[in-house]
């Protein structure tokens, strides 16, 4: 909830860009939020009450610029305005903080451990999550958690976040084609969840293998049928062989 004092009149979200303009300098910046965003689309397919957006100004008061982050999530929120879909998050007509916001360090650094670190604390944000794959003496994740007004590192890879009910962590895999360290949600245990490519593939080799079964059982009936019929026909040699004796098969005792 907010809890600073704003002017009386206030601007909509569609009175206000969405974003500051300024265009990301690599390309990691929208393709790690876009996966976990992917992500969240097939975990919460059935949720309602959630927003994860990438690149949108977060306003928090009319007269100032937005803080826009790589990435932030929403609980409690509608997942839809309209068809329009949402131009901008405003605090005062949202009335709900983010609690997870994502910086991704490029190689222009924009004071991620700094400048941003201390407006997310100020904005209430609970989790700031900052992740560079440029660090060597340093861990590439770091997650931020908003512990009496104040941020604490976390530790761990991944970290569990209760509130969200999700966790967060990198580590290798491919996405896009392209075969790198990734950001991804985990569950509780620290399983990852799969990309949407993983879980087509998944599903893909589910099918696969129930079509194997299928074609096994079929086969195995197949079998059986001509076990049968081998019985069969040996049954009827065995009653032409009797007939051909003189006796009658059907009134053996």
């Amino acid at each position: 909830m907010l809890n600073y004092n704003l002017p009386r009149h206030l601007p909509s979200a569609e009175e206000l860009p969405d974003s500051d303009e300024t265009p990301v300098d690599n390309e990691l910046q929208e393709l790690i939020p876009g996966l976990l965003k992917a992500i969240l689309l097939i975990l919460w397919a059935e949720r309602m009450d959630w927003l994860f957006a990438i690149d949108m100004g977060i306003y928090y008061h009319p007269d100032k610029p937005p803080i826009v982050p790589d990435g932030f999530l929403s609980l409690g929120v509608e997942r839809f305005y309209d068809e329009e879909l949402r131009p901008s998050y405003v605090l005062w007509d949202e009335n709900v903080v983010p609690i997870f916001v994502l910086e991704v360090v490029s190689q222009n650094y924009r004071k991620e451990y700094t400048t941003k670190l201390d407006e997310y604390e100020a904005l209430g944000v609970l989790y700031y999550v900052i992740y560079s794959s440029r660090r060597r003496r340093k861990p590439h994740l770091e997650v931020h958690k908003l512990v009496n007004g104040k941020y604490e590192l976390q530790e761990g890879n991944p970290v569990w976040l209760p509130e969200i009910g999700l966790g967060i962590g990198c580590e290798r895999g491919n996405y896009c084609g392209v075969t790198r360290e990734w950001m991804y949600w985990y569950d509780e245990q620290g399983q990852r969840y799969l990309t949407p490519a993983e879980q087509v593939k998944q599903e893909a080799q589910r099918a696969q293998q129930e079509v194997q079964r299928a074609q096994q059982e079929a086969q195995r009936a197949q079998q059986e049928a001509q076990r049968a019929q081998q019985a069969e026909q040996r049954v009827q040699q065995l009653t032409e062989q009797l007939r051909a004796l003189g006796i009658d098969p059907d009134n053996l005792g």
